[in-house]
């Protein structure tokens, strides 16, 4: 998919931001892009759509749903995994965990029919390196951090994971991207240093709103 390492920029805005919606995103992505992003991660079909009839870089696309007594947030059906692969993205990533999911497949089940009806990549968004193993054991391409810090098992645990960045280059023969915490130039570097392919930033770059509170608490010392 890409040949060098470089930067991924994830463009969302939830329900309630300013920029929400597919126009405002679909800009953004065409300014990061200009200012060197190889690659760009997005959430629903819409936005997905927008944002590669104005970008040529690779996609990531995911579908955020809440489905009520499952775990899984982040593509966690094969409709919704489908649903992002013909709105145009690239690269599906999806929850990876072991948790059971709303239509009753498997991690296995659903890269395979991704693997076989699309021309997708899948990447694994894990918090673990046993996560990662079940992820590379049921055929994903890619292996990503995105879900450390926010699963019961993680949570406690302060991003971005260098560690887990390194074993996970160490143990498994597929490209690794770290994404979470990776909020300054200096931390992107280390990211590289642990021999990560490619690093994901998201509202550090892309939400006014997140950096503007950023410098607001620091009036008070926040």
């Amino acid at each position: 998919m890409w040949n060098k390492k470089g930067i991924i920029v994830s463009c969302q805005a939830n329900i309630g931001d300013p920029l929400h919606g597919p126009h405002f995103m679909a800009e953004i992505a065409k300014a990061v892009v200009k200012g060197g992003a190889i690659g760009i991660r997005a959430n629903g079909v819409t936005d997905v759509a927008f944002i590669k009839q104005c970008v040529n870089v690779p996609i990531i696309g995911i579908l955020k749903k809440n489905y009520p007594g499952y775990l899984p947030y982040i593509t966690p059906t094969l409709e919704d995994a489908l649903a992002v692969s013909y709105a145009g993205a690239d690269i599906i990533a999806m929850d990876c965990t072991k948790s059971p999911r709303p239509d009753g497949s498997t991690v296995s089940e659903i890269v395979r029919v991704l693997h076989e009806k699309t021309n997708c990549k899948v990447m694994a968004d894990i918090a673990t390196i046993e996560e990662a193993m079940f992820a590379y054991e049921s055929g994903v391409d890619y292996v990503g951090t995105t879900l450390f810090g926010y699963t019961e098992e993680t949570k406690h645990l302060k991003q971005p994971c260098f560690s887990l960045m390194k074993e996970l280059v160490e143990k498994l023969p597929i490209p690794i991207i770290a994404e979470g915490g990776v909020n300054h130039p200096e931390l992107v570097k280390k990211a590289f240093e642990t021999g990560v392919s490619w690093v994901v930033i998201g509202r550090t770059i892309t939400s006014p709103k997140f950096l503007t509170e950023r410098f607001v608490k620091a009036i008070d010392g926040e």
